[in-house]
């Protein structure tokens, strides 16, 4: 029982601490990038707070992952520095003896994940998705801020603002510059508006304005005048098949069992497996030697886990292009895995191995 106790006290007060630190660097990385694409006018600012959380949501799982593989990896590797595990394993305690209060640790996270990856994130990417409809349908003019600058993804052309749209649903002082073929073209507006064609393409109309265009440092300029002028602003972004699975929820995978559906359902599946066998395997991975370098094994942990979740992703591409078999994809990671994890035990508790042992 104290045996028990000391380890899952250890392991919570790990868990607590790596999981406010993953989380926080989760959020940050989403702030940035929303604050970046708020700042461009991608992204109206009222908004970035809801998908801040829908973006945490989304990766709720791999957090919760991580927290679970270092909380047990890091204690135990301390036990091994300090020669904690020199005492217990003088009092009886095997190395298989780790097992069991690391599963009674580990059950409860790995249902938390099971539940975050077939339901939570799912339904995080839903929202996620159905507020960025509800934001690209809003009034266009209402989602450029005056007097900001925006720019082009090619960096040809330059759109600016300088009045906001009012109650006729205009904007004022419209000023695009571009530049192509080594022509230079400025466009200038009273007002304008912005439109979205048929196929989510958003261009600026333009009224009553003057075009002028010709090469730098030269006197041969044309000046054009114009009633309507329409300007493309921003192609409309095509969304990944892979993004689209991933706001299915997973009864609808299960019920409508196509290649892309299965190999969603391989990637939700195998995040809560991985955690589980990255936990036990964070037993023998946590051995340290005191008079050796202490970050070894850290490090191979980091790898390990890597080549893991990218396996599970391989996998999940495979199924998705009907490379490979739903089952297949589904055991195979994961059964290599579990040897890998019988063949280091066998390492760590056998004197004399059988690659060792002499004729």
């Amino acid at each position: 029982m104290i045996f028990s106790r000391a380890l899952r006290r250890e392991f919570s007060q790990s868990a607590a601490g790596v999981f406010v630190a993953l989380f926080a660097i989760v959020i940050t990385v989403v702030l940035v990038r929303l604050l970046g694409q708020a700042a461009g006018g991608r992204v109206p600012p009222d908004a970035v707070l809801a998908l801040i959380g829908f973006g945490a949501l989304t990766e709720l799982p791999v957090v919760l992952s991580l927290t679970l593989f270092i909380s047990v990896l890091m204690p135990l590797s301390r036990s091994y520095r300090d020669s904690e595990m020199v005492v217990w394993f003088a009092s009886g305690v095997p190395l298989t003896g780790f097992i069991r209060p690391v599963l009674r640790f580990a059950l409860p996270l790995v249902i938390a994940i099971a539940a975050a990856t077939l339901f939570l994130a799912p339904w995080a990417h839903m929202k996620n998705a159905e507020f960025q409809a509800r934001l690209d349908s809003r009034d266009d003019t209402t989602r450029v801020a005056p007097g900001v600058f925006r720019e082009s993804a090619t960096s040809q052309r330059v759109f600016f603002v300088e009045m906001g749209a009012g109650e006729s649903g205009k904007v004022r002082n419209v000023f695009v510059s571009s530049e192509q073929n080594g022509r230079l073209s400025v466009i200038v507006s009273s007002e304008g508006f912005l439109q979205t064609d048929a196929n989510g393409d958003r261009f600026v109309v333009l009224e009553k304005g003057r075009r002028y265009e010709g090469e730098p440092g030269t006197t041969e300029y044309r000046v054009m005048e114009f009633e309507r002028y329409k300007v493309l602003i921003e192609e409309r972004k095509v969304a990944s098949t892979w993004s689209r699975t991933r706001v299915i929820p997973t009864a609808e995978l299960l019920a409508s069992p196509t290649e892309r559906n299965l190999g969603e359902m391989v990637g939700r599946i195998g995040v809560p497996v991985a955690a589980l066998l990255l936990a036990l395997m964070a037993i023998p991975l946590s051995f340290v030697n005191p008079r050796a370098g202490r970050a070894n094994n850290l490090i191979f942990a980091i790898l390990t886990y890597l080549v893991y979740s990218n396996a599970i992703s391989i996998f999940q591409s495979w199924v998705g292009q009907g490379r490979l078999r739903f089952e297949l994809a589904v055991l195979l990671p994961h059964v290599v895995v579990l040897a890998l994890l019988a063949l280091m035990f066998y390492r760590r508790l056998a004197v004399s191995p059988f690659w060792r042992a002499r004729a």
